[in-house]
């Protein structure tokens, strides 16, 4: 036998690459490990550990929610005398005390000043949800007795308006109770979230400094109140899932009898 012989028999002799029985061993690793802690498949689900959502972060630029407050305090001005709330002060100093509440309330260090102004601000955003509310009730009550708003056209804005404002409202409700409100998801206090997106479950669909601010919440909000229903975002605890069937049924209750009337008034 030659050498080169030798060789090719030596080679022969040599083991197998390793690395389909090394994947092997760490998905049965992995299995085991899921077995002994449930939650660490949870963790898996949430993605890593690095990413932005999950860390200490800075708070989110407040511009966003300033927005949306001051177009739905526009929103309910310009609601008609009917259906509009009295007097028509209360409802917009209201709202400018939330607005100095979210500027104000930055550090979530200061526990004592924090705790204190998203109490404030949980209550002002209380009582903008019950005076659209009653709005909507109003309106509601004068659809039923075909009273009221006669032009076709005024009655699709007043719903139209009274549609929007809602969605703004229910959105400032997931912004400030997703994992605690904006102060604890800039802390990373809490992992488990009250709404999946699909950045978390896809982390390689989003930049590492990724996270959820008010916007998402108000697409969350929208989407919610057009499809009556959850859509790309996932509600995972029972308060976010009753939140958004409340939401569901005033959008749909308004929606149908705004829509019903209008058609009816224009035959």
């Amino acid at each position: 036998m030659t050498r080169g012989d030798a060789d090719r028999t030596s080679g022969d002799d040599q083991p197998e690459d390793s690395s389909g029985a090394g994947d092997d061993l760490h998905n049965l690793l992995n299995r085991l490990e899921r077995l002994v802690d449930p939650r660490s498949a949870v963790r898996a689900a949430q993605g890593p550990v690095g990413a932005a959502w999950r860390s200490v972060t800075t708070e989110e630029p407040r511009v966003q929610v300033t927005v949306a407050v001051v177009v739905a305090i526009g929103l309910m001005l310009a609601l008609p005398s009917r259906v509009a709330n009295h007097p028509m002060w209360v409802l917009p100093g209201l709202a400018s005390l939330l607005l100095i509440g979210v500027f104000v309330a930055r550090s979530a260090r200061v526990e004592r000043r924090s705790r204190a102004l998203r109490v404030v601000s949980l209550l002002l955003i209380g009582v903008m949800s019950l005076s659209n509310a009653a709005s909507a009730g109003r309106l509601i009550v004068d659809l039923a007795r075909a009273e009221g708003v006669r032009s076709p056209t005024q009655l699709l804005l007043t719903g139209g308006a009274i549609w929007l404002t809602n969605v703004i409202v229910f959105g400032l409700w997931y912004w400030e109770f997703d994992r605690g409100g904006p102060l604890e998801r800039a802390a990373g206090v809490r992992p488990y979230p009250d709404f999946v997106f699909p950045q978390m479950t896809s982390p390689e669909l989003a930049p590492p400094e990724w996270e959820p601010g008010f916007v998402d919440y108000l697409y969350v909000s929208s989407t919610n109140a057009m499809a009556f229903s959850p859509t790309d975002v996932m509600p995972m605890t029972r308060w976010a899932k009753l939140t958004m069937l409340t939401q569901a049924l005033i959008s749909v209750i308004t929606v149908a009898l705004v829509i019903a009337r209008a058609v009816n008034i224009l035959k």
